[in-house]
């Protein structure tokens, strides 16, 4: 098991404990309110070290996603739905087939798509029952789902590759991003000029998309699971090896000819990453349950959770980056008031 360094300073101190019932697989902060995805049926919402079970599906959760607002779940009951900060949820769509609801993602303006087998489909306005519904079936099973920044744009990621979307545009094709073998993961920078996804072996693939240029990102240890931009979009952290990597994306062209930037090595395999949404700051959680804080201009580092022997499976930041929670394969649960 791998151990900090002594000296490293730490905010363990800082750290409200919030025993989840059952195993954490994600986490957001709506407003103050740390939402605990849980492997089954329900949220674990904790404030102020209060925590309240509310079910919101007849089976496993497969997929989330939030705004700070609400949080959006995708279950094996066929079913989407919407939970605000207070506890409230409602189901937004059922799927008609009662398919497994695979991905869910949130576009800024308030849009939310949905996948189920092959298809993607698209609510534009999810807080009203008025809002457009356009369905687009991909040419395999979709792998991932994330909206641009701007703008109503979807990728769809696939077997070999990736397919744009313009919902909107009725007559328009999705056009398509080839690149052999499965995708699983799919990520736009904050400035939409680059879209990366995750493959099936231990690689990244991304996009240039003013010309279609294809980026390859290589050299992990293990399968890419989790990705995060930081505030400027400068950098890509990821997880996948025994330390944080970093892929530069400060050029026009990326990281294409340019070596990651690697802080905070440990004998364990990075699982979660979460970028600060201000600083130039990314917490860490390692298989063995480890949290550091890392500072990127000098790698400085901050322990935030001592090892436990479980893998770290929910990171996320607050809005104002005030709090960091985290959550574990076996139920252990945080959150760090670093204000």
């Amino acid at each position: 098991m791998a151990q900090a360094p002594p000296e490293t300073p730490s905010v363990i101190e800082r750290t409200r404990l919030c025993r989840a019932d059952g195993a954490v697989v994600a986490v957001y902060f709506l407003q103050r309110t740390a939402a605990f995805v849980l492997g089954d049926e329900a949220l674990w919402m904790v404030r102020d070290g209060a925590g309240t079970r509310i079910a919101v599906h007849g089976g496993a959760i497969l997929d989330a996603a939030a705004d700070g607002e609400r949080i959006i779940t995708g279950g094996d009951d066929g079913k989407v739905v919407a939970t605000d900060a207070a506890g409230a949820s409602h189901t937004i769509a059922t799927d008609v087939r009662r398919r497994w609801i695979d991905h869910v993602a949130l576009a800024p303006g308030g849009a939310i798509a949905w996948s189920a087998g092959k298809e993607a489909h698209v609510h534009t306005d999810m807080r009203s029952v008025k809002g457009a519904k356009h369905v687009f079936e991909a040419p395999s099973t979709v792998g991932a789902l994330a909206f641009a920044p701007k703008g109503l744009r979807l990728a769809v990621a696939h077997y070999n590759g990736a397919s744009l979307w313009f919902p909107n545009a009725a007559r328009a094709e999705p056009e398509t991003l080839i690149w052999r073998g499965s995708h699983l993961a799919a990520t736009f920078s904050p400035d939409g000029r680059f879209l990366v996804t995750s493959m099936q072996e231990p690689a990244l693939h991304g996009w240039r998309l003013a010309d279609r240029q294809d980026m390859r990102m290589q050299g992990y240890a293990a399968r890419v699971r989790s990705l995060d931009w930081t505030a400027d979009g400068k950098w890509l952290a990821s997880s996948g090896s025994t330390q944080l990597i970093l892929w530069p994306f400060q050029a026009k062209s990326g990281p294409m000819g340019k070596t990651p930037q690697m802080l905070a090595p440990t004998e364990t395999q990075v699982e979660k990453v979460a970028c600060h949404p201000r600083e130039s700051v990314v917490a860490v959680g390692y298989a063995d349950g480890l949290v550091l804080i890392v500072r990127l201009p000098d790698g400085a580092e901050i322990l935030a959770r001592k090892p436990s022997g479980t893998p770290v499976t929910a990171l996320a930041w607050s809005g104002d980056g005030a709090l960091l929670a985290f959550g574990t394969e076996d139920g252990d649960a945080g959150v760090i008031d670093l204000a």
